[in-house]
This record gives C-alpha cells, sequence and structure tokens, in this order.
C-alpha cells in the first residue's frame, strides 16, 4: 500500500465466500467503496480516484501530452517562477531565442587567460604597454586562475566577479585597478565570442572623491637634507639621479620609468634644456624641460660624462637611505611639480614641463607650497660646485614669482 495514496487496494471476502479487490477512500466528501474480481482492475481505479482527488486538492489536472516527466517538471517550474508577473512563457522563450547568444567555444579560464596574456607581451614588445603595467595584468589574472581554477570563461557570472575583487577587503583604488584589468581581459574574451555578453558591465566601480592637494611632498628643508647627504654619499654618485628628478620632473621610476631610459646627451647644458623624446615619455609624447639655474649648478658639478643618472644595484642600494629620507613613490616628482607651481603659477606651463594636464596639476599640486618655500626649493645649491652657474632667472626669463598673470615661452604639448 503507497502511504501517500488517500485510496486503497486491499483484499475483501464477499459474503458468498469469493474473494475479491476492494479500492477504498473518500472522493469529495463521499466515500467511496468498489469491489474488483482482480488486484490489475483495482489498481487502475485506484489511479483514476487519486487524480481525481488531486485535482480537487492541488488543482493538478489530468492532461494527454507528448512532453516527457522532465520537460513537464520543467514547464512546470517556469510557470511557477513567472507567478506574479506580466510576462508570459511564450513572450519569455521568445525574447530569449531572439536574443541570447551562447558561446561559440567553451575555452577554460586558464587558456584563455594564457592567450590574453600573450597578446599583451606582443604589445609590451611593440613599446605600447609599459613592463610594470604588463606585470599588473600577469598578477592580476593569475589570481582569477587560481580563484576559477577549473571553470570555463563563460563561467565568470557577475556574481562571482563581485566577490574576486572584494578578496582581501582592497582599497577602493586597488578595487578599480583590478576591475580594469578584468575589463580589458573580459572585452578580449567576447571579441573572441568565447562568452556571449561581458558581465564586467554589471560589476559596479567605487567613485573616488580626492581632496584638491593631496600630493605628497618633501619641504625644501627635507630636500636641502637630501640634497646634502648625496653629496657626502658613495662619492655624490647619486646626485644626477635626484637632481633631475627633484629640479625637473623626470619621472623616477627604476628600471622602467622616464629617468631610466634618459640618455645624458638629452640634458643639454648649452641652452638649458632636457629633451624628453616620445619613446622615454610615459604617455607617448616628446616635451622640453627647462633646465632651472639650480639643476645647471647640480649637473656641472656632477656631469654626466663622469657620474651615472641611474647607479648599478639601485633599488638595493637606494633602500639604505630611502625611509630616512621619506622616498616614497614619484614623491621626487609630485615635489616638483608643487613647487613649480607655486613660483611660476601657472598650471600650463607645468603641465607642459612635467608632461600631465592642468586638470592633473590643479587636482592635486594646486596651493601645496607657498612662493617662499618654492624659492628656497629652486635655490638649493651643491656644496661642490664646478663652471659658470646660470644667473637666477636664466630658464625663464619673462615668468617672476610675484605675477600673477604672466606670457610664457611655448614648448611641445605633452598634455
Amino acid at each position: 500500500m503507497n502511504p501517500l495514496s488517500s485510496f486503497v487496494v486491499s483484499p475483501f471476502t464477499n459474503p458468498s465466500g469469493e474473494v475479491v479487490f476492494r479500492v477504498s477512500g473518500w472522493l469529495y466528501g463521499k466515500r467511496i467503496r468498489k469491489n474488483f474480481a482482480t488486484r490489475a482492475e483495482a489498481e487502475a481505479e485506484r489511479q483514476v480516484f487519486e487524480v481525481g482527488s488531486l485535482q480537487t486538492k492541488d488543482k493538478v489536472r489530468a492532461a494527454i501530452t507528448r512532453l516527457s516527466d522532465e520537460q513537464i517538471r520543467e514547464a512546470v517550474t517556469a510557470f511557477q517562477r513567472l507567478e506574479g508577473q506580466q510576462q508570459t512563457l511564450s513572450s519569455c522563450v521568445d525574447y530569449a531565442l531572439a536574443n541570447y547568444r551562447a558561446p561559440e567555444r567553451q575555452k577554460l579560464l586558464a587558456d584563455a587567460i594564457a592567450e590574453y596574456v600573450a597578446a599583451k607581451e606582443h604589445e609590451f614588445e611593440q613599446d605600447h604597454i609599459s613592463r610594470p603595467q604588463l606585470g599588473r595584468i600577469r598578477w592580476d589574472l593569475k589570481r582569477l586562475q587560481n580563484q576559477f581554477p577549473n571553470e570555463t570563461v563563460a563561467g565568470l557570472t557577475v556574481p562571482r566577479l563581485v566577490t574576486f575583487l572584494a578578496v582581501g577587503r582592497p582599497a577602493m583604488k586597488t578595487y578599480n585597478n583590478r576591475r580594469g584589468i578584468l575589463s580589458t581581459f573580459l572585452k578580449f574574451a567576447f571579441h573572441r565570442s568565447l562568452i556571449a555578453d561581458n558581465p564586467i558591465l554589471k560589476v559596479p566601480h567605487h567613485r573616488i572623491r580626492r581632496r584638491i592637494g593631496s600630493a605628497g611632498t618633501l619641504s625644501a628643508t627635507q630636500t636641502r637634507d637630501l640634497m646634502e647627504h648625496l653629496e657626502s654619499f658613495e662619492g655624490g654618485r647619486w646626485v644626477p639621479y635626484f637632481a633631475l628628478c627633484l629640479f625637473a620632473g623626470i619621472r623616477p621610476e627604476v628600471p622602467d620609468g622616464e629617468i631610466s631610459k634618459l640618455r645624458p646627451e638629452a640634458v643639454d647644458l648649452n641652452v638649458n634644456t632636457i629633451f624628453v623624446p616620445a619613446e622615454v615619455s610615459k604617455i607617448r609624447e616628446s616635451r622640453r624641460v627647462a633646465i632651472q639655474p639650480n639643476l645647471a649648478a647640480w649637473l656641472r658639478a656632477y656631469p654626466l660624462e663622469r657620474f651615472p643618472i641611474v647607479v648599478a644595484d639601485f633599488q638595493k642600494r637606494r633602500a639604505k637611505f630611502a625611509k630616512r629620507f621619506h622616498l616614497t613613490h614619484d614623491v621626487l616628482r609630485h615635489t616638483f611639480i608643487s613647487m613649480f607651481v607655486a613660483k611660476f603659477r601657472s598650471m600650463g606651463e607645468a603641465a607642459l614641463q612635467a608632461g600631465n594636464s592642468e586638470s592633473i596639476i590643479r587636482k592635486y599640486y594646486l596651493d601645496l607650497k607657498t612662493s617662499s618655500e618654492a624659492e628656497e626649493f629652486f635655490n638649493i645649491m651643491p656644496k661642490r660646485a664646478h663652471g659658470i652657474v646660470p644667473a637666477a632667472g636664466a630658464a625663464f626669463p619673462n615668468l617672476k614669482s610675484d605675477m600673477p598673470v604672466v606670457a610664457l615661452p611655448r614648448h611641445p604639448r605633452a598634455a
């Protein structure tokens, strides 16, 4: 007997002594009892009664259909999900057939990442991206691969990406940077039909509000102490690197920054100009940087013919004094730009000299320093003096620090 059935089949002996099979139960509030000669006939009738009972209790209908049991269950589930919605099942099917595009290939995530990294390595060889950028791509995609080792690219859903980006509770800028790398990778996958839709479009990014003047810098006093230390450290061989980054704003990263690629012949003390060609510039645009009088004095005291711009074993040897003088990433360049703006009061000229946009200058460097501190900064001179030092103001004859509006000599734009 089926314990879930409301009707039962049981043997029954008639008054005449004949054994029959009785179906008994309740239907529509009435008691049902019917006798059959065989159990098979009784079971068939029981099933009919069961269907009638289900129709009453659960609104189930008996129907003749060509659908399999699995298809019927799927159809029932679909209708249950649409309950209370305006769409019909037919309209949903029509929309899916018109818009859904299955991936042409189900490629493993590891294989797709290898293909994408190979494409980026080719871009690096063509000098379209920098070595640090390639390194960040490799690092973040390796983390993605470790997170989903046996997954296909098409299996990267929005919830999975959101969870992955939040691992370790990164800072908002770090989160946005990682999201940017995922975005370019998934765009690559989309263009190669590895995914039907790009899920990164539904992954939010953080809007970061920064206060004006947020760049970290050195003070004029800190700069003076640093340069005095460098004159006595290892025979002054570090002076050219720090002088060029501090007093000309050359990007200081080693081994991939502008300072690492700058050739000594690009520094011309005869015309007081440093030419940064496009292949050296981070933004791939050439610019000319005016050599300030104090920088000219440093470069004459420590000429590039005798002192290399970047010393050997740079990172390890720099660590000996970096902490002492708070030499964080890009602090030398930040110091130059903020001091330049404070002295000459021109964001446009600062943008040209530094290879930035005026909006970046205004956002990060405006009003960080006073004009008096900037004057002190650009008057930091070497104790060791060789050759002729240009007179004050020679680099910018038309610029005066106390002029609110100035006429400037123009240089090739490097926004």
